[in-house]
């Protein structure tokens, strides 16, 4: 059984797929998540007390779905391995924080969890890129989060635009160039996402993939 959160706080923001709880302790949020399971299609993020439980919407899933194909392509065009760990849960219980990525990989570190069935903060590595496709507005401060967990590296789309950011110092700055992939065109990317409009979103992973070769080769 779910302990039950005394009279908590409901919030109201402007998604009707978002629902926000105040007050909520970590023995409580940690009862709910064990009782929910992992086979569910919500996602959540807490942040000492305050939890945000948000339903994806398509708006948020064609974006987030073909920024991993992107990310797999340039991992097939480098010939490197990268895990794509997904919604994968960071939590740190010594921090009061836990988010789900819309989605997430490792990159420099894939070879340290590579045969991981299970990822542990702090003892395991943070994912190196996140990714967040921002359709809705959050309750919480979702940086906040990330920076306290370590991720080095954070994507953002939101109003057709790719944003990047770098965690320096402890904190997110943004960058005209990704960590992982510097040789990214970062500007170019939202263009591939709306081409998936007209063209689908295979061929624009394809056409994708041709533009990362060509300024690979172009490098040689």
């Amino acid at each position: 059984m779910v302990t039950a959160v005394p009279n908590p706080e409901v919030q109201q923001i402007d998604s009707p797929k978002t629902v926000v709880l105040m007050g909520v302790s970590w023995q409580t949020f940690m009862a709910l998540l064990a009782e929910v399971g992992e086979d569910r299609a919500t996602r959540f993020a807490y942040d000492r007390g305050v939890l945000e439980i948000r339903m994806p919407l398509i708006q948020h899933e064609i974006p987030k779905g073909l920024l991993e194909s992107f990310i797999e392509a340039i991992a097939d065009e480098l010939e490197i391995e990268v895990m794509k760990a997904g919604a994968l849960s960071l939590k740190r219980e010594d921090l009061s924080r836990f988010i789900e990525p819309d989605s997430c990989f490792y990159i420099q570190n894939e070879a340290l969890v590579r045969a991981k069935d299970d990822i542990n903060l702090p003892a395991d590595p943070p994912p190196d890129l996140a990714i967040e496709s921002d359709f809705t507005s959050s309750s919480l401060n979702k940086f906040t989060i990330y920076a306290s967990l370590g991720v080095p590296e954070l994507w953002r789309y939101r109003n057709q635009k790719l944003e990047i950011y770098q965690l320096i110092e402890g904190e997110y700055q943004p960058s005209e160039k990704s960590l992982a992939f510097p040789f990214l065109p970062v500007a170019e990317v939202a263009g591939f996402i709306e081409q998936s409009k007209t063209l689908g979103q295979r061929s624009a992973v394809r056409e994708f993939k041709k533009r990362i070769k060509e300024i690979l080769e172009s490098q040689n």
